[in-house]
């Protein structure tokens, strides 16, 4: 029969710690450390494959693995010497969730599970702790009924707090039995209410309802939407834990506590985490009340803490990674509930990978592998400026969760963040975030809570996030009704209203009001530096350059690491200020005559970002491609000017001075020119501007633009040689679908360049003729096109919508269904479509180099920064990727990433 249920505890396991697929991160987690002589509550972990069972099976477990669920809690009752539901001395469960990857606060857990009115009076008596008994019932009752039963959690909440008043308690533990009772009454009342039912006395169906609930709790919107961002496939299901219980609430000899061997915010090498006394461990995470340091844990309870860190520093030893843990402490001794790889920020997750090298624990192609790319991004955060910050009013400090500055508009609920997003940065402002804000927190710029500790939820799944996150700010009182926050500062009272800006620092802990300037981050900081050196080291001759368009960029991009200039879009060059008139006056001309007097205007100062660009590369190819959008769309709107000329005749002097300054010419001439431009608008009109008169069309039927420009690249190429700079043109011809288009356009690129160079005796002056593939018979006729061009650059984000027949416009109007029917896997112009565009692709290469077989060949759309795309580009044989310059380090990570496992695979083909 196959095998379903592990059962774990007293020093052996029936499964171990590479199991993460069957048994989830947290089941391995427990029985590794149970076959270690770990001190772990014994239990049993039901397998990821029933949960695709119970789903597959109409919400039911086969029965099959009932029997099995059976048998190995009668092994756990043997063992513990206590059965489930027994009066006297009951074995009371906690139930919990672990998928194979960490999924903080998404799925459920149950706590106390076997109590009932009979069990929980043979607590009391067992243990002489009536308060302790009461407690434990009334916290079972809540959190049952939330997951099990499905009753909203303000509903228990209402109840508790009501009597905490009536008492005038201030905390949970100023309750007393007699209190606890009354509490437990009133909540037996409303489940009654809610589902018709009396709460269940039965605990082996507690059992039963509590392990579906775990399960069904995979497909909950917020953990669906969790696995989504993160990129968890949907098919691995969880895993339900179900162990002994140790209690953390027996008194002040009890407590619980969270914590990791090294900080997952900053990554520094310190014992990290909180802890509470006379507490369970649902208190610390769920930022109930505030945690103390865990450092104050060795003056409580000196003998625990200490057994403590020497448990978790063989963990990190024996995982050659950062632990993310749980403990109990049960009158004195301690208990391990679980130990996993923490998750960790970005920071964290580079200097953790730098120092573990350095300290013989992993080696530096581990160390490579061991940072997801994604989370480069998170370095390249920029923080408040410290001479901004002076300027405004600090509100307010909490603890400093996940680092970054944030600056955005306070919003204080999911809902209210996700609306304000869509006019700008958000910052969301929660007394203390659930896993049912996920929604919020992923929309938000950054996240501020009111309570909560370093490892409550926020700081949690903040800094899974990547984003900015300050917590347990005490003077900030939410109110989430009023969308406001009354917050206490230098003993006056603020109101910090919806709409409001707020600057955070998730590094210091501190928060601003106003909207501050910020800094970029530092690339060559130490940690940064050694870890991309590695990085490229292994990443070995693909190249990884930048989209770049102004000067500006490509030092920026130079810094990051780009190793030269990808797509330079000149068309972005023609819309400054100073620009766009003589640009139009281009477009206006009706004869080649008055078309070239305007681009005479435009080549010096084409001229001049060409030579920036060339001189900020120093050396490393710069890819300038050649007009490329219809020329609508240098032109002012058609609408725009139909009312500007209707209120020309009525507009004051003010006014007309303002559409002088828009439309670029005196006032006077405004009654003339506005007509013409817009004839000249409605003649450019085009049904489907995208496959129009663009590209290679344009310098086709306008062949004098795609010369003032290619005499720009080459008379900058010229003046920034001269210079002693090495310089290597590669000039690209936008939408080419016919080589004959190709043949037309390289013939005017090599006449200007001959001319150019010959006339400033630069005859050798290597530079390449290349084209951008876009459009599907470009790729199809690959080895065609390639007799003519030096190099091929993909335009993924066109190719993607020439091949998909998708508007990457108005796919956002249906993208939310269509990924989640898993029609497609992820937005394809985010995420390359390798089935589909990726096929294209690779047809193209192999076709393009079996004419031509040293072809060039890279890709310049936004998928050259995304891991997944990098990978597929390295697989497929490219050159290199070209992105924007802030995923240029991703694109170095990934890149180095797919360099390893393709030695894997290789290695693993050889000995085959």
């Amino acid at each position: 029969m196959k095998k379903y249920v592990y059962s774990f505890g007293g020093g052996t396991a029936d499964g171990d710690g590479k199991m993460k697929d069957i048994l989830g991160g947290k089941g391995s987690g427990l029985a590794e450390m149970s076959r270690a002589g770990v001190p772990v509550p014994p239990g049993f972990t039901i397998s990821t494959e029933v949960c695709n069972l119970f789903f597959e099976n109409k919400n039911k477990v086969p029965k099959d693995v009932d029997e099995q669920i059976h048998a190995a809690l009668e092994k756990l009752e043997a063992e513990m010497g206590k059965k489930l539901g027994g009066v006297d001395d009951p074995l009371l469960l906690s139930v919990r969730s672990g998928a194979k990857f960490s999924m903080p606060g998404m799925m459920n857990t149950i706590l106390n599970l076997g109590l009932n009115d009979k069990t929980t009076e043979g607590l009391a008596r067992k243990t002489g702790n009536a308060r302790f008994a009461y407690d434990c019932y009334r916290r079972f009752i809540q959190m049952f009924g939330e997951v099990a039963l499905h009753i909203d959690m303000a509903k228990f909440d209402h109840i508790f707090d009501s009597r905490k008043a009536q008492i005038k308690a201030k905390l949970d533990t100023d309750l007393d039995a007699a209190d606890l009772k009354a509490i437990i009454a009133e909540y037996k009342k409303l489940v009654k209410n809610e589902t018709g039912k009396d709460f269940p006395q039965d605990a082996v169906k507690q059992l039963m309802l509590a392990r579906d609930a775990v399960f069904n709790s995979w497909n909950t919107p917020k953990a669906v939407y969790y696995r989504r961002m993160e990129k968890i496939p949907d098919s691995i299901g969880t895993a339900a834990n179900v162990q002994a219980m140790v209690f953390g609430n027996m008194g002040d000899t009890s407590g619980t506590g969270v914590g990791f061997t090294r900080n997952p915010s900053t990554g520094e090498k310190v014992f990290y985490g909180e802890f509470l006394i006379n507490a369970q461990g649902e208190d610390v995470v769920a930022g109930i009340r505030t945690p103390q340091p865990i450092a104050e844990l060795a003056e409580v309870m000196p003998e625990a803490y200490k057994q403590l860190r020497e448990i978790t520093s063989n963990l990190e030893k024996h995982y050659h990674d950062v632990q993310d843990f749980e403990f109990t402490i049960e009158e004195g001794k301690l208990y391990m509930l679980q130990t996993r790889n923490g998750k960790r920020t970005g920071p964290a997750a580079v200097r953790v990978a730098v120092d573990m090298v350095e300290e013989g624990l992993i080696s530096k192609k581990e160390a490579v592998q061991r940072v997801a790319p994604a989370q480069l991004d998170q370095l390249l955060h920029p923080v408040l400026d410290p001479a901004a910050r002076k300027s405004l009013q600090k509100i307010a400090t909490g603890l400093p969760a996940s680092p970054g500055a944030a600056v955005g508009r306070a919003a204080f609920s999911s809902e209210d963040a996700v609306h304000l997003s869509a006019k700008g940065p958000v910052i969301l402002v929660r007394k203390e975030t659930t896993p049912d804000d996920i929604h919020g927190m992923d929309v938000s710029k950054g996240i501020l809570t009111a309570v909560g500790g370093l490892t409550s939820h926020a700081a949690v799944v903040a800094r899974g996030m990547g984003r900015p996150c300050v917590v347990g700010a005490s003077t900030v009182a939410v109110d989430e009704a009023k969308k406001q926050a009354v917050i206490s500062s230098n003993g006056k009272k603020l109101i910090l209203k919806e709409g409001d800006w707020v600057s955070l620092d998730g590094t210091t802990g501190e928060v601003y009001l106003g909207q501050c300037k910020t800094n970029e981050p530092d690339p060559k900081s130490h940690y940064f530096a050694e870890f991309m050196k590695w990085a490229d080291e292994f990443r070995g001759n693909f190249g990884v350059r930048a989209n770049a368009d102004i000067p500006r960029d490509a030092k920026q991009a130079r810094l990051f690491g780009a190793e030269g200039i990808g797509l330079c879009r000149t068309e972005h060059m023609f819309f400054a200020e100073d620009r766009i008139p003589h640009m139009q006056a281009m477009i206006l001309a009706r004869d080649e005559k008055t078309r070239k007097k305007a681009l005479q205007k435009l080549l010096p100062m084409q001229r001049k970002d060409f030579a920036g660009l060339f001189q900020a590369m120093n050396g490393f190819p710069v890819v300038i491609r050649t007009l490329d959008p219809p020329l609508h769309e240098f032109l002012p709107k058609r609408e725009n000017l139909m009312v500007d000329i209707a209120r020309l005749s009525h507009a004051t002097p003010k006014e007309k001075k303002e559409m002088s300054n828009t439309y670029g010419v005196p006032v006077p001439q405004l009654k003339k020119h506005l007509p013409e431009l817009l004839h000249r608008v409605e003649e450019l009109h085009e049904f489907n501007p995208m496959l129009g008169h663009r590209g290679c069309r344009l310098g086709i039927t306008y062949p004098e633009v795609t010369e003032m420009q290619a005499r720009a690249i080459f008379e900058a190429a010229v003046q920034v040689a001269k210079k002693g700079v090495k310089v290597i043109p590669e000039v690209m011809i936008p939408l080419v679908g016919n080589v004959k288009e190709l043949e037309n356009q390289k013939a005017l690129v090599v006449r200007v360049a001959q001319e150019v160079l010959s006339a400033a005796g630069l005859k050798n002056l290597k530079y390449y003729v290349g084209t951008m593939i876009e459009i599907p018979r470009a790729a199809m006729t690959a080895d065609e096109v390639a007799s003519e061009a030096e190099f091929f650059s993909f335009g993924t984000n066109d190719l993607t919508q020439t091949t998909m027949g998708l508007s990457r416009d108005d796919y956002t109007k249906f993208s939310r269904q269509y990924e989640d029917l898993k029609i497609f896997k992820a937005d394809p112009f985010a995420v390359l479509d390798q089935e589909g565009v990726g096929l294209v692709i690779e047809h193209a290469v192999k076709l393009g180099r079996k004419t031509r077989p040293d072809l060039e060949v890279g890709i310049c759309g936004e998928h050259g920064g995304e891991p997944s795309s990098v990978e597929f580009c390295y697989r497929v044989g490219m050159n290199y990727v070209s992105c924007s310059p802030y995923r240029v380090p991703i694109a170095r990570l990934a890149a180095a990433q797919a360099a390893i496992a393709g030695e894997g695979k290789a290695e693993m083909q050889r000995t085959a």
